[in-house]
């Protein structure tokens, strides 16, 4: 046998095999674990493609296409869509989880001053004489009555237990006459600072306390960590079924770390000194046992003073894809509507000479920001009015432009101004395009405070309330979107954001809604890249966390009606289902 013939059997050996693997394409495919197939796959890459197909092996997707894929991979489980629509999950930037405590009643759900009453009387029987009633969530516009609680109608209900309810958005409170009486708080008591405590017709308090409700609520004993334990694993599987995978946690601290290293001074290591509230130390031993199974959190630190942050080793980004510290935040620079005291520039509507309330002092503000840039934190400071905004981003402009961060140049420092609810001057968003300062905003406020803000605005500010077009399109200023708890719900910020409707049925400030695709990058991708992670999730696209949802309607085309109302089908967290409704 000559060399050469020895050289085409060779050949022809080789051709054969080729056509053998592809005679048997079963033995070609690739091995992953999810298939997901037949749907309408909005992938808020950055040319929005739409797919039908995903492969998600070892919780990253690998492939994402058409139907080719089926040839391609073979899987554990295949899933067929049937032509319903598969997205990135959410990213809410801004939540705090909110469990019922022992002595809570479900005071958001109620619809008549008539039911919070009888909520408070069958706590009070369950709870015996003097014992504490507590609810988070009431909320005026949902009350048949159309008005605010007020002592009077808790006294009618519990005379023998002290009551606090804190009205939906946390900035005031109402409470009954027993638990003023505890707080010393009567008519000739003084408005707190940053804080303003309403009276009646005859001078007397009338139970609402804007603000500074810790007046009264330091005397309501802390139900301890381990009692709140299961309570805030519950709250946080149950936004899974809301399609959220991602969360920025608004009220984290280090209040438990060790005394040195952060913690607060008489606290030992796990000593239950911050109460029943989720810090950073609680976040990692939950999700160091259950992370898989629970929404991706990056937390914000409440600013503990100098000392103490100077003291604590880590800073902005230290932690792992399902617990990492976040911003600095979100220290109110101001007010809010739901109290209402946001800090204006100019009256509030038919409250001459009333602009809402500051926090700090120029110089009180500007060293929190200063300590924390030189200690490597991204910042994001609550600022709703338009005077806190203005007041903020001076803060911003002077520290971005004086401390340098190593890690990242001024264009990539991402700090954000939280909430941005009143349009501030076009200076400001000139300096903040300037200094690369982002905005973590929600939407969803337009629809759940619409009759705070037709109450208390002036026309302009009404119409620009919660703004999107103009500081996006105009000024260039990237947006990502949250809820702060007005209501957890995704959906209602995108019906927001694409209709500017409130309840009503008024449109505010049409010229300040977005296109869709805008919107649900808002809510998904902008999300990922506020906390650096946009190359690991915010997308459908290979090599990304395979953190997706499944919607029994296409966004993109669906009545706003039909999202409004919308539900989540199915939530998979690392391409594992974790909610199926």
């Amino acid at each position: 046998m000559t060399h050469l013939t020895r050289q085409r059997l060779r050949l022809l050996g080789t051709a054969l095999a080729i056509t053998a693997a592809w005679a048997s394409p079963a033995l070609a495919k690739e091995k992953v674990d999810l298939l997901l197939r037949h749907g309408h796959v909005l992938t808020v890459d950055p040319s929005f493609s739409v797919r039908s197909a995903v492969a998600v092996r070892d919780g990253r997707i690998v492939a994402v296409g058409g139907e080719e894929l089926a040839d391609r991979y073979t899987a554990d489980r295949t899933i067929d869509l049937a032509g319903r629509t598969l997205m990135p999950g959410f990213t809410d930037t801004h939540l705090h989880p909110k469990p019922m405590a022992p002595n809570d009643i479900a005071v958001q759900s109620a619809r008549s001053v008539a039911e919070v009453q009888d909520m408070l009387r069958k706590k009070a029987a369950q709870l015996g004489p003097g014992q504490w009633i507590t609810g988070y969530g009431w909320q005026e516009s949902n009350l048949a009555e159309k008005r605010n609680l007020t002592r009077a109608d808790l006294d009618a209900a519990t005379p023998n237990n002290p009551v606090m309810l804190v009205r939906a958005g946390a900035h005031s409170a109402v409470s009954n006459s027993a638990a003023l009486k505890i707080a010393r708080i009567d008519r000739t008591t003084p408005d707190p600072k940053s804080g303003l405590i309403e009276h009646d017709a005859a001078g007397e308090p009338n139970g609402i306390i804007r603000e500074r409700f810790d007046l009264v609520s330091t005397f309501i004993p802390t139900p301890s960590w381990e009692s709140m334990r299961p309570a805030y694993i519950g709250w946080l599987k149950n936004i899974l079924s809301l399609g959220i995978t991602s969360f920025h946690d608004a009220s984290g601290t280090i209040d438990d770390e060790p005394v040195g290293k952060g913690g607060a001074a008489g606290t030992d290591p796990g000593a239950s000194w911050a109460g029943a509230n989720m810090t950073f130390r609680r976040a990692r031993e939950i999700y160091a046992e259950m992370g898989d199974q629970l929404p991706r959190i990056t937390m914000y630190i409440i600013y503990p003073g100098a000392e103490r942050l100077k003291a604590f080793p880590y800073h902005t980004g230290y932690g792992d894809e399902h617990v990492r510290l976040g911003a600095i935040g979100e220290n109110a620079v101001d007010g809010g509507f739901t109290g209402p005291t946001a800090w204006l520039l100019a009256d509030y509507k038919g409250q001459p000479g009333f602009r809402g309330k500051g926090r700090y002092t120029d110089a009180e503000l500007q060293e929190m920001v200063d300590t924390s840039a030189r200690l490597g934190w991204q910042m994001g400071l609550h600022c709703i009015g338009d005077a806190a905004i203005v007041q903020t981003i001076q803060a911003y402009d002077k520290a971005l432009n004086a401390i340098p961060d190593p890690a990242h140049p001024i264009a990539d420092r991402r700090w954000f101004t939280d909430h941005f609810t009143i349009m501030p001057p076009d200076e400001t968003m000139a300096t903040m395009k300037r200094d690369s300062i982002m905005i973590a905003q929600q939407p969803n406020f337009l629809y759940n405070l619409e009759d705070r803000y037709m109450q208390v605005l002036d026309d302009w500010r009404l119409a620009h309330n919660n703004p999107l077009t103009t500081p996006v399109k105009k000024f260039g200023l990237f947006m990502a979107f949250g809820s702060d708890n007005l209501p957890v719900n995704p959906f209602v910020g995108l019906y927001a954001a694409i209709t500017r409707k409130g309840p009503s049925g008024q449109v505010h400030g049409a010229e300040e809604a977005i296109p869709r695709e805008d919107a649900i990058r808002m809510y998904t991708a902008n999300g990922a890249y506020l906390s650096w992670e946009e190359k690991t999730k915010g997308t459908i696209e290979p090599g990304k966390l395979a953190d997706m949802i499944v919607l029994p309607f296409d966004p993109l085309t669906a009545s706003p009606e039909t999202i409004l109302a919308g539900q989540v089908d199915m939530t998979f967290l690392g391409g594992k289902l974790v909610f199926q409704r």
